[in-house]
């Protein structure tokens, strides 16, 4: 199952380049959100390679995942793939520069079952597709507000 969004942003591809690849923010974000991230490649700054063990609750139980990065090309391609007992996604951040102030960011998420109950979830999702794809592109269009708004304040 896919789930792709394509949106265009006021500022240069570098600055947004930095921003969705700032891995310790994404972090943080995941601790204050109750989740226990522990990177496995030690610290510094990520690479191809580089990944995380992540442990969260979801639905009243405790899931896992592993998260790997798996490409990095300054400043248009970022990959990373997760593993989650059975559970695969791919995701895919391509940027664009539409000008020197303007980025087109296409996300694309491809989730892939490894395992019957893995299987029987997508299914289910499959009906909700519609409402999860208007979600995953609400989300990704406020990270990408933040984004920008932070671009035009100087931060």
């Amino acid at each position: 199952m896919q789930f792709n969004t394509r949106q265009d942003i006021d500022a240069p591809i570098a600055y947004v380049y930095q921003r969705i690849t700032n891995f310790e923010a994404y972090e943080r974000q995941a601790l204050r959100q109750g989740a226990h991230v522990a990177r496995r490649d030690g610290s510094g700054p990520a690479q191809v390679g580089s990944s995380w063990d992540v442990v969260f609750t979801f639905r009243n139980k405790e899931r896992e995942l592993r998260a790997t990065l798996t490409e990095l090309t300054a400043p248009q391609e970022i990959a990373v793939d997760t593993d989650a007992k059975g559970l695969a996604s791919a995701l895919r951040v391509s940027l664009l520069a539409l000008s020197a102030q303007t980025t087109r960011v296409d996300v694309t998420i491809d989730i892939s079952a490894k395992s019957l109950s893995a299987r029987l979830l997508l299914q289910s999702l499959k009906l909700a597709k519609s409402n999860l794809q208007a979600r995953f592109e609400k989300r990704v269009r406020e990270q990408l507000r933040r984004v920008e708004v932070d671009y035009q304040r100087g931060s």
